[in-house]
């Protein structure tokens, strides 16, 4: 993984295994390996919205996070910190 926890190269994804179809916590780690995977093409974002029953916003938001801030951006209780700078 890249050093700002950015997605990374497809050979990276395909070594991880993508988080179960059922899944409904979403740790970190779990939310990374969706954009991962969307990101280097092993899934559409199409395919991950219905696999994982996520709205394309929920889905595009977590990626604009990693995309900003690395993948500590994807962190729920830190959401209000990378949104309000004044924070």
């Amino acid at each position: 993984m890249a050093e700002h926890g950015k997605a990374g190269s497809r050979a990276e994804v395909t070594e991880i295994a993508l988080p179960p179809a059922d899944t409904r916590r979403w740790v970190i780690s779990r939310k990374a390996q969706v954009v991962r995977a969307v990101e280097t093409g092993i899934l559409t974002e199409r395919e991950a919205c219905h696999r994982y029953d996520l709205t394309p916003e929920e889905l595009s938001g977590w990626r604009q996070m990693v995309e900003r801030h690395g993948v500590r951006g994807l962190r729920v209780t830190r959401l209000h910190h990378y949104r309000d700078p004044q924070a």
